[in-house]
């Protein structure tokens, strides 16, 4: 509720239970897995009103809305400073640390950095047959949802 208040968002049992259900996921849900998930403790609840929090949460700098997929955008609830890697071939997303942290908070010709969003596109470790080297806890291995991924996990193409 704090975090809530503190970006200015007016607290709301809707906007309470989409912000918890995006802080105990590490699957960068889209708005339709967001009301799919929450719809089951919420009923009541509106796809429109899934959408307006969302984007409510974004401006607010509460939560992270994630372009890198063409079919629809995703949602990060790690506000923090790390690199979201796509595969290309099985749709997984992962995040991976930041080394550095450069120019946050620095000025860049004139220019007070902010924040700053990198976006890695390729062929996974899990895809390459190669075991994945061990991220922190914080950066685990996060899956979309999408029907392709899904699918090649159940093992049909």
């Amino acid at each position: 509720m704090e975090k809530l208040r503190g970006s200015g968002v007016t607290p709301t049992m809707q906007r309470l239970a989409i912000l918890e259900f995006l802080e105990s996921t590490t699957s960068h849900p889209t708005a339709d897995e967001v009301y799919t998930a929450v719809h089951k403790s919420c009923p009541t609840i509106a796809r429109a009103t899934i959408y307006n929090t969302l984007e409510a949460l974004t401006r607010a700098g509460t939560i992270l809305q994630l372009t890198m997929d063409p079919g629809a955008a995703h949602y990060d609830a790690d506000t923090g400073p790390h690199v979201h890697f796509r595969c290309r071939l099985c749709g997984r997303v992962y995040d991976i640390p930041m080394k550095e942290r450069r120019c946050l908070g620095d000025a860049v010709d004139g220019h007070q950095v902010e924040s700053v969003r990198t976006y890695a596109f390729g062929i996974c470790a899990s895809c390459r047959g190669e075991p994945p080297t061990e991220a922190p806890s914080s950066m685990r291995k996060r899956r979309s949802s999408s029907p392709k991924a899904l699918r090649k996990e159940k093992g049909h193409a």
